[in-house]
């Protein structure tokens, strides 16, 4: 769905480049938001890796975060891409689920040689789908090698309503609750909802989590569309941060090309569909709500934890497809009105507050 150009380029915050080596992963879980597994052997050449790395230098990037997949099974060119990152004075992230660190010995190694490369913050996933193929003593391990060295920790951890591995679990392991004050503070540890693949299947979780009419007004829109660009390793470049971009072709707005300017073009297909706009500021959830009210076959209450779950069904269902084309025009100006507000009148409030010493926002 396309829009004038009055809403392309709305959006003015800082990019993040999002590399994905490979699809090929240790672990094999249910539900993976990536589809990655063992088998999966599909890699991403190291060219186009670094090219990608440079375009967004000229593009203005903010960082590079390197995932898949798990991007460690391509060590000597994550090195490579992350020294050249780098030394273009970006910031650099991996994802990882720590399969490496098999001992602390070999955590501590890893974290060094990553850190040497110039890695600047590292991010572990774990969970009771995880630990079914990654022990979580090698997370502890990761965990433990990461903050002694002051390295920015954050740690995923899967939410649903019955599981083992929680946040506390982690936190109490022995070798993170020994953790000095003061190398805790580098780390952070969240519990994120683990989400089917299709939209028709549900996932129990603890109350409130999942969206309903009454929670709806609280929850935001998806800040990872339009601000992430994903480079897959199968060459396609989606408009968020990869989980659902296997599945949802629609976020797919490039390919990665030998010679062509790819990234450039991924952003202004993004930014002039107006849909990705509305899930940006408004996200899936309200969308859902919105097509459920001029259409009240559709069911969407209760069912979904996750932001990108509830994609998968905005762009899934024939029915909202339907409401969005015959209605979209209704809702166009406040959804733009909201971006001005966010990418525009606010930051100039705030600027001027600061350059005044103030951050009044009544005036």
């Amino acid at each position: 769905m396309h829009t004038s150009p009055l809403a392309a380029g709305l959006f003015q915050g800082r990019k993040t480049l999002s590399i994905m080596p490979t699809f090929t992963c240790p672990a094999a879980c249910k539900d993976c938001g990536t589809l990655s597994s063992p088998k999966d052997r599909t890699r991403l050449a190291l060219s186009t890796i670094l090219d990608a790395i440079h375009q967004a230098k000229e593009l203005g990037f903010y960082n590079v975060v390197f995932t898949g997949g798990e991007a460690t099974l391509r060590w000597d060119d994550l090195l490579a891409a992350i020294r050249e990152a780098d030394s273009l004075g970006f910031p650099t992230r991996i994802v990882t689920n720590a399969h490496w660190a098999h001992s602390r010995e070999a955590a501590h190694e890893k974290i060094a040689r990553l850190m040497d490369a110039g890695l600047s913050e590292i991010n572990y996933s774990t969970g009771d789908e995880h630990v079914r193929f990654i022990p979580l003593e090698r997370v502890v391990h990761a965990t433990v090698a990461a903050a002694e060295r002051h390295l920015p920790t954050h740690i995923m951890v899967e939410l649903r309503a019955e599981r083992r591995v929680t946040r506390e679990l982690l936190l109490g392991q022995p070798a993170i609750a020994a953790l000095a004050p003061e190398l805790r503070e580098c780390l952070r540890v969240i519990e994120s909802p683990w989400m089917p693949l299709s939209p028709g299947e549900t996932q129990r979780y603890p109350d409130h989590v999942a969206v309903t009419a009454a929670n709806l007004p609280s929850r935001t829109g998806c800040d990872s569309v339009l601000q992430t660009y994903t480079l897959q390793s199968d060459g396609r470049i989606g408009s968020c941060c990869g989980l659902g971009l296997r599945v949802i072709p629609e976020l797919n707005v490039a390919t990665a090309q030998e010679g062509s300017a790819f990234l450039r073009e991924a952003i202004e297909a993004a930014e002039n569909d107006f849909l990705k706009l509305w899930i940006r500021y408004k996200g899936p959830e309200k969308i859902l709500a919105w097509a459920a009210e001029r259409d009240p076959s559709i069911q969407w209450e209760g069912r979904f934890g996750h932001h990108c779950q509830a994609c998968q069904m905005l762009y899934r269902d024939p029915r909202i497809a339907r409401v969005i084309r015959e209605h979209y025009k209704e809702i166009v100006a406040e959804v733009v009105q909201s971006a001005w507000l966010d990418e525009r009148y606010a930051p100039s409030r705030l600027r001027r507050g600061a350059s005044d010493g103030q951050l009044d926002m009544t005036r």
